[in-house]
């Protein structure tokens, strides 16, 4: 982790406060919404002066999220596994690229560069990200709040999830106190913001 300070030293405290880790499938086969919904927040990001920093793929909502973050006058920081670099998966949308050696220091790289953290649909990558932010933050390594942009319900089944591991008490911070779930862009948007 001695090495996250990277980007720091290359921005001032001023923008640090604009940077929005975004976790996201890398799938293109998904319902178009996803897409569709992954596009507004990229172009969001971008109209509002935001610093995107994610996994540095060119595929899938990964790609559309960058591609339109950059379409509408943001920055993409992309933190690239070598195993995507290996592949030629790396988007041409990124402004300033780290490379990680496996998916622990991409992770690491995410959380300790992004202000806020928001997850958008996708699979076990996804949710081994966005469940390490979590645990990162239970454990006392952050204060970074974790947003859950539930488009067309695709995060309900987690929810309840969730909510039946605090009724278990196996729960030792409620996941109110740092994870937030938000229905519509203007609700994400509100809560990035706040």
């Amino acid at each position: 982790m001695d090495n996250i300070h990277t980007f720091t030293d290359q921005e001032t405290k001023t923008e640090r406060k604009e940077r929005i880790g975004v976790f996201c499938a890398s799938s293109s086969q998904m319902d178009q919404i996803y897409y569709d919904e992954t596009r507004r927040l990229g172009q969001w990001l971008g109209a509002h002066g935001k610093t995107l920093v994610y996994g540095g793929s060119r595929c899938g909502m990964m790609e559309v999220l960058a591609q339109a973050v950059k379409e509408s006058g943001g920055r993409v920081f992309g933190v690239v596994p070598q195993k995507v670099l290996k592949h030629n998966m790396v988007s041409e949308q990124i402004d300033i690229t780290f490379y990680a050696d496996g998916l622990s220091d991409r992770k690491e790289w995410l959380i300790g560069e992004s202000d806020v953290m928001v997850v958008l649909p996708g699979s076990v990558g996804t949710l081994d990200e966005a469940f390490s932010a979590m645990a990162s933050h239970t454990f006392g390594e952050h204060q970074k709040s974790i947003i859950f942009y539930n488009i067309n319900g695709f995060w309900d089944d987690l929810f309840v999830m969730l909510d039946n591991l605090e009724k278990k008490g196996v729960v030792n911070k409620p996941f109110n106190q740092f994870v937030r779930r938000a229905s519509t862009l203007e609700e994400l948007t509100a809560m990035i913001e706040g």
